[in-house]
């Protein structure tokens, strides 16, 4: 009993450092034709012996371990708005580069970065980050960025508020004015030299692929975009990030109207206390004809940036999960729109 007590207690203490190493989990982008391939050849090789095809399993089964990844066109940024509660992450990838603009929430043990945002970029085939840009320090957009380093390497980190941000992170300063190019797909950064508070000190992030548009304004409030107005930011923009959820303190007609978009995307939790987005922002949006991608009524929203083309959104694609229960035994079962009113949140990490 001995000794069988002291090998399981060393199988633990193993299984207790592996797991801090490596996610218990760690889903691969492999398209779907591979993993038929896969299954055929692990078919041939539990054949008989003697089968003349029974060898071609073996290179059927290489298949998934080289499998081709999806890759995207020059000169178009595919954009991923997650699905992360009340809070804000947002995958930007080009032909060989990949950004994440904040990193979604964290509050006491929930950690959406490691419970949705690091599994979800493993999913897509993100082997690291050329840049993570934390707009300001408030936990719904910055709590799950120490996650996704653990997990991810990334190359540099930024930020509107740099200083309250983890020091283990070594969070850079948002550079107002900044430009670069990855791939053909512009990007260009801004920031309110003069805000006092954290919400206005959100840095911006402007995405231009082939003259389509995409504007990332974390929390900016009314003041912050009155600024915005006047900076090389303000040009016609076809798809706008909801600043600050939706918020009654933001999304100004002013803004709306100097920008002209056509379509605007919300990052929040349905039923959050705080009434984002708020229904006067809504009729704004709707009195200007734009249309509303709303996270916790679509899930994740897929957009190919450069393409001009309307997004996907995962609400949209048939889960198992979601088709209606058959029976009950008088019991209501959590399905993904209860699961979200009570609280709850679905593991899927598209989901």
């Amino acid at each position: 009993m001995w000794l069988a007590g002291g090998l399981i207690d060393g199988l633990f203490r193993v299984l207790a450092l592996m797991a801090g190493q490596v996610p218990a989990w760690i889903p691969v982008a492999v398209p779907w034709w591979v993993w038929g391939m896969g299954a055929l050849g692990a078919f041939l090789l539990l054949l008989p012996q003697g089968i003349p095809l029974r060898p071609l399993g073996w290179p059927l089964l290489l298949v998934l371990v080289f499998a081709p990844r999806p890759t995207v066109p020059e000169g178009v940024a595919e954009i991923w708005q997650l699905d992360v509660g009340q809070g804000l992450a947002i995958l930007v990838r080009t032909r060989n580069h990949a950004v994440l603009y904040d990193a979604g929430p964290r509050f006491g043990d929930s950690d959406l970065g490691e419970r949705v945002v690091l599994p979800t970029l493993r999913k897509m085939g993100v082997g690291a980050l050329d840049l993570m840009l934390i707009s300001h320090a408030h936990a719904d957009h910055a709590g799950g960025a120490l996650a996704v380093t653990k997990g991810l390497p990334v190359t540099r980190v930024i930020s509107g508020e740099p200083g309250e941000l983890p020091t283990e992170l070594q969070a850079g300063d948002c550079e107002s004015g900044r430009k670069w190019t990855w791939d053909g797909v512009n990007f260009e950064l801004w920031q309110w030299a003069h805000a006092r508070e954290s919400n206005p000190k959100s840095c911006v992030l402007q995405i231009e692929a082939n003259g389509e548009r995409l504007l990332l304004t974390g929390d900016i409030d009314t003041a912050a975009e009155r600024v915005l107005l006047d900076s090389p930011l303000a040009v016609a923009t076809d798809w706008l990030q909801a600043p600050h959820h939706g918020s009654r303190s933001s999304s100004s007609i002013a803004l709306l109207n100097g920008l002209q978009p056509k379509a605007v995307l919300i990052s929040r939790g349905q039923g959050n206390s705080f009434g984002h987005p708020h229904p006067t922002v809504l009729a704004r949006y709707r009195k200007l004809d734009m249309a509303i991608y709303d996270s916790a009524e679509q899930g994740a929203i897929h957009l190919q940036l450069g393409r001009f083309e309307s997004p996907r959104t995962m609400r949209q694609e048939r889960r198992f999960w979601r088709d209606p229960p058959r029976r009950t035994n008088n019991r209501q079962l959590l399905q993904p729109d209860r699961m979200r009113h009570h609280g709850l949140r679905c593991a899927h990490p598209l989901c």
